[in-house]
């Protein structure tokens, strides 16, 4: 049933920001006044989202009130150092458009952009950034979701060895602020396409932080720069194993002597059995890319194959894991 789409819906509507500015309850005449709503539809999402335990329903003697829970504080508002705000509307206006064509996905073992937006699916990241509007919405998507889980990947092993670290298909910069939080002594460097990194440094990093640095390029057809630790952070789910290994063995050659590779996705168990959340993942991949969700034996022989060595895997009990291989 499609309870994400009444999550989506109330978040684009500016239901919970509206809830936490009012600082109140308020009924549903007036959040539909506020937002301009017919009343029965509102009346309908607020009760949905009350039975999905988004927001909290009083009664009174003037009618039913209305109230966001913590969990909606804390995620589906737009002002929340947490919020997944951006990362539901990516998935409302894109993700879930291709679902729609998951028969035909599975049918076809490809992603599904040509017939959701009619968008040639040879190059998953051109249908993804087809308008710097779409750009951006990934990108702060891509964030929040770091927001909450970045220092859990960060942290699984002891990075602090490492000073210089490259964080490839780094996007908003997310990621490398946990980074650079975590480690204080570590730089690192965001290596992405060049109008990714246009973006970033003008809506995400301020300029004032002098221990991130940019790097322009596509990693499959561009060098890439030396450095201690590779961060891969959700990179090698998007591509098929042969691209994979392509790419693991341009930042083995790369890596400097001692220094490594962090992976970080969300590990499937080695029987492909669970957990559930990473085998839809595996399925998301499906519709919008070249790749999918592997076991941690998989990535193992990934790595190796590119020559690293020493390799660990931790997983988080969060959303994603960490792989680290070292040469």
């Amino acid at each position: 049933f499609p309870y994400p789409q009444v999550m989506f819906t109330a978040c684009e509507l500016g239901v919970f920001d509206l809830l936490l500015e009012a600082g109140e309850p308020l009924s549903s005449d007036a959040i539909a006044a506020h937002l301009g709503t017919s009343t029965t539809g509102m009346e309908r999402l607020l009760d949905a989202c009350v039975g999905l335990k988004l927001l909290a329903v009083e009664l009174t003697q003037e009618g039913a009130l209305y109230r966001n829970t913590e969990i909606s504080n804390i995620y589906l508002t737009k002002s929340s150092p947490k919020s997944q705000y951006h990362i539901m509307m990516y998935y409302s206006n894109t993700v879930y458009l291709c679902w729609h064509y998951l028969a035909d996905a599975v049918r076809e073992g490809r992603n599904q952009y040509e017939r959701a937006f009619g968008i040639s699916s040879e190059d998953p990241f051109a249908a993804m950034y087809r308008s710097e509007e779409e750009m951006l919405k990934f990108m702060a998507g891509q964030n929040s979701v770091w927001s909450i889980c970045g220092r859990d990947v960060l942290a699984a092993f002891d990075l602090s060895p490492f000073r210089q670290i490259c964080d490839l298909g780094g996007g908003g910069g997310a990621l490398a602020r946990e980074c650079v939080s975590l480690y204080p002594n570590s730089t690192v460097t965001i290596y992405d396409l060049p109008k990714v990194v246009q973006v970033a440094k003008e809506q995400f990093i301020p300029p004032e932080e002098h221990r991130i640095a940019f790097y322009e390029g596509d990693f499959f057809n561009d060098s890439i720069p030396e450095a201690g630790l590779y961060i891969l952070s959700k990179i090698l789910h998007d591509w098929d194993d042969d691209k994979c290994r392509q790419l693991l063995a341009k930042v083995h050659k790369a890596c400097k002597p001692g220094g490594g590779v962090l992976l970080v996705e969300s590990l499937l168990n080695e029987d492909k059995s669970g957990p559930l959340e990473t085998q839809l993942y595996s399925m998301n991949m499906l519709v919008q890319t070249e790749g999918k969700e592997r076991t941690a034996a998989e990535y193992s022989k990934l790595l190796g194959a590119a020559g690293f060595g020493e390799i660990q895997a931790k997983r988080t009990g969060k959303l994603y894991d960490a792989v680290l291989g070292r040469k």
